[in-house]
């Protein structure tokens, strides 16, 4: 089986969407992540809810854990705005990009192999041909598991 056969489609957002939009999706979908692409539809990274949450939270109560006593649930209604108008790409972790991705022709254990060494929650599933790569879908760690449990 190939990485081209396990991939599926899954909730995902550009770097210039709306942050809000993204994190309401996420919370929709009880995901804990989204997979983020380029405008043009290739794979960049994940979102993590987790980083949401933490652009949510005003810094200085990051830095000071009493001061998030303080804030009552009227207030903690407020923090949810801090989203608003951004886009996705100022909530995605610093560093280098989050997602592993595949080749569409990947063994089912050369995805496992990437996962694991990126310790990521999906892997991209990507074709390409030439300079055009084009996006088929992800394999999440779920899927994953079910197909390499599955009984022979």
């Amino acid at each position: 089986m190939r990485a081209r056969d396990l991939a599926r489609d899954y909730p995902s957002v550009t770097l210039s969407s709306d942050a809000l939009a993204a994190a309401q999706t996420l919370a929709r979908g009880r995901l804990p992540v989204l997979l983020v692409t380029e405008d043009d539809g290739r794979p960049h990274s994940v979102l993590p809810a987790a980083g949401l949450i933490s652009a949510l939270v005003p810094s200085y109560v990051v830095e000071d854990p009493a001061l998030s006593a303080v804030i009552d649930e009227r207030h903690a209604d407020v923090l949810g705005r801090a989203l608003a108008g951004r886009p996705v790409r100022d909530c995605l972790p610093a560093g280098r990009p989050t997602l592993p991705v595949a080749d569409a022709d990947d063994t089912v254990v050369e995805v496992a192999a990437l996962m694991a060494r990126w310790h990521s929650p999906l892997v991209a599933v990507v074709e390409r041909h030439g300079r055009v790569t084009r996006t088929l879908g992800v394999i999440t760690a779920t899927d994953l598991l079910d197909r390499l449990l599955e009984p022979r």
